[in-house]
């Protein structure tokens, strides 16, 4: 079975950085796309950085653009988010997620995706 496991998170200063990494396991071939979500305790699960498989292409809403990176390996079954100038409103549990088919419209990974990590946090401090 598909198995996402996410590491890397933890507590930072406003300005500092993090990089998170999300290994792959159990499937035959590669997502067609890949991507992180974060969830803040009371607000909806947001995504935050899709990236795809095949050509690399990336995607990021406003609210992180310029600041947050996502790559991959695929040699490794891995998928990175460099997260730079971190902010306080960038707090919350932060989740890796894989997709196929039509979880992968072209642009953003679909959050109906059933594959989901478990989560790593992260803390950003005034």
């Amino acid at each position: 079975r598909v198995q996402l496991v996410e590491s890397g998170g933890g507590s930072v200063q406003a300005g500092g950085s993090l990089r998170l990494s999300c290994k792959g396991s159990g499937y035959g071939y590669s997502s067609k796309c890949m991507g992180w979500f974060r969830q803040a305790p009371g607000k909806e699960r947001e995504g935050v950085a899709t990236i795809y498989t095949d050509g690399g292409s990336t995607y990021y809403p406003d609210s992180v653009k310029g600041r947050f990176t996502i790559s991959q390996d695929n040699a490794k079954n891995t998928v990175y988010l460099q997260m730079n100038s971190l902010k306080p409103e960038d707090t919350a549990m932060y989740y890796c997620a894989a997709g196929w088919g039509d979880s992968c419209p072209g642009v953003f990974l679909s959050p109906t995706t059933p594959y989901w990590g478990q989560g790593t946090q992260v803390t950003v401090s005034s």
